[in-house]
């Protein structure tokens, strides 16, 4: 898959890409005023989306040659639904924000989707980020529902000596 609209190409992620994938997640998550919170390497990031047995799949956005957006999902299986995409990040350059690159990683997501033959997509929004809130409140029949509580289990590693 690969899209082109007004010099940005849309297309799916490459190992090679892996070094530009991780410089929008620092930004992201110093957006989110967490960067500490990224503690995956690089190395691992890799492996885990281009190794033997990938676990996440990513959209990318590329202008000039350079990566100014991208959106990483990988499958959730539903006991009710059955699989559906599960978007974990749609990251876009701060320089490129509003002119659309959002909106044409989301769509390219909606179609693999589709293509998959998936039943849906899900993904979570911080509830202050009111501009992403907005952003997909645009497309006809998501529902954002905050009748949910998010739960999580961290596994610290440890070093073996």
């Amino acid at each position: 898959m690969s899209e082109k609209e007004n010099n940005i190409i849309i297309r799916e992620a490459v190992r090679s890409d892996v070094k530009a994938i991780m410089q929008l997640i620092r930004e992201l998550a110093l957006y989110e005023k967490a960067p500490e919170e990224v503690t995956v390497s690089e190395k691992q990031f890799e492996e885990c989306g281009f190794g033997n047995s990938p676990v996440w799949w990513a959209l990318v956005a590329e202008f000039d040659g350079k990566l100014i957006g991208m959106a990483l999902y990988y499958i959730r299986y539903s006991t009710w639904k059955g699989p559906k995409m599960y978007l974990e990040d749609l990251i876009v350059n701060e320089k490129w924000r509003g002119k659309g690159v959002g909106k044409m990683l989301f769509d390219g997501l909606i179609k693999k989707a589709k293509e998959k033959n998936w039943n849906g997509m899900s993904w979570q929004v911080l509830t202050w980020n009111e501009s992403a809130i907005q952003f997909y409140k645009k497309y006809e029949g998501v529902q954002l529902d905050d009748g949910w509580t998010n739960g999580s289990l961290e596994f610290q590693k440890t070093k073996s000596y």
